[in-house]
């Protein structure tokens, strides 16, 4: 069970607002501030090398705490600076020549299909989106047709930025795995709000931030690379931390995942970071997935009851991002309205999944996403205004 009273007491904003707009960035707990703001002291009275040089034993445990996350091994997590760096230092590292498949969802995120578009202008490969089932999810039974000898990539966001969507994470590893395809998982909305087990799901390189429903700081991220396919990726980048120089004209990459990383890097957000990971892990990830479902589930029921509301979510069993209109009002409108009542909540453009948006003629969404330390009365709070809003 989670302990409501005491989350809510390691998160003071939560009693002055209601947060909303965990999908963007999350409300960090006591101690994950603690975490960082004890190191920056610290930094500040010996410096930054000696300080890090004392917190050497907590550094190193955030790679097992990651790892723990994730059902990985430590080998296997490289720390970075946010997840957009970790999914490039995964596609980035891998080859591409005239021809090949890069095969993707209808609902990619956008720093990803940029990415897709310049390694096609680069290098010749095409980029085939898989099309969506009848429930808007990633249809396994197409992506199983569109398999040939061409295809090199299967890479999929898991939990897109807006829709409510869960795409079918673990069915894409399974075809992946049995054709001997590297998958690519962007997890940077599934990671903190719902059970992440990179060997249930069979993904070769998963991605993620901390700073949304892992409640981590900014600033930071993090990849997960399979050792199978580990020691076959050279990283676009590389510096003497990635592959220290051997002899004059030698350099020999590390053996594990922190070749993808480089020497310099936020000690204090690293420890924020970890300490956001065991926070998650004492509360239990199946408690947290169980209470998030529960009360995005509430404030659809809720919205839509409401004249004028249209939800756009999609899938079987949609996650804690909950989109929406109001007929008569842009978003942004919405936004700031609930903000001035002291409720947080976020917008989505169309361009940051531009195909879904095009396919669904899709204005700009207001976005809501509740997170286990919310309560129901501030679920029923944002219902509330939006209702009283629909009856102006």
């Amino acid at each position: 069970m989670i302990d409501i009273n005491q989350i809510r007491a390691d998160t003071p904003a939560a009693s002055r607002l209601a947060y909303l707009h965990n999908a963007g960035a999350a409300l960090m707990p006591a101690p994950v501030v603690a975490a960082m703001k004890g190191h920056i002291d610290l930094e500040s009275e010996i410096g930054g090398y000696a300080a890090a040089d004392r917190a050497s034993d907590r550094l190193e445990a955030v790679y097992g705490s990651v790892a723990r996350l994730l059902n990985a091994s430590p080998d296997e997590i490289a720390l970075v600076e946010n997840a957009t760096v970790a999914w490039q230092m995964a596609f980035y590292s891998l080859s591409f020549r005239e021809g090949d498949r890069i095969l993707t969802a209808e609902a990619e995120y956008a720093a990803n299909y940029v990415a897709f578009l310049q390694a096609a202008k680069r290098t010749g490969a095409v980029i085939d989106v898989v099309p969506s089932d009848a429930t808007g999810e990633f249809d396994v039974g197409a992506l199983e047709r569109m398999i040939d000898e061409r295809v090199k990539l299967i890479a999929i966001t898991w939990v897109p930025t807006n829709s409510g969507l869960t795409n079918p994470a673990a069915a894409i590893g399974r075809i992946a795995r049995a054709h001997g395809i590297p998958y690519l998982l962007d997890a940077c909305q599934a990671v903190g709000q719902m059970e992440v087990d990179v060997e249930a799901i069979g993904c070769d390189m998963l991605s993620a931030t901390g700073r949304k429903f892992l409640r981590g700081p900014r600033g930071t991220g993090f990849l997960y690379v399979r050792g199978a396919l580990l020691q076959q990726l050279e990283p676009p980048m590389i510096d003497h931390f990635a592959a220290p120089w051997v002899s004059r004209d030698e350099y020999r990459l590390r053996d594990d995942a922190r070749r993808f990383e480089t020497w310099e890097n936020n000690y204090a957000a690293r420890l924020g970071l970890g300490a956001a990971v065991d926070y998650a892990l004492d509360i239990g990830m199946d408690a947290i997935e169980e209470r998030c479902r529960l009360l995005a589930g509430r404030l659809r029921s809720g919205l839509a009851s409401i004249r004028g509301i249209t939800i756009h979510d999609l899938g079987r069993k949609p996650g804690a991002i909950v989109s929406f209109t109001l007929d008569g009002y842009e978003a942004e409108a919405i936004v700031s309205s609930a903000a001035a009542a002291g409720i947080t909540i976020g917008a989505s453009d169309p361009s940051s999944t531009r195909i879904d948006a095009e396919n669904r003629e899709l204005p700009p969404l207001v976005r809501a996403s509740p997170h286990y330390y919310n309560t129901q009365a501030e679920i029923d709070r944002l219902i509330d205004h939006v209702a009283d809003l629909a009856s102006r």
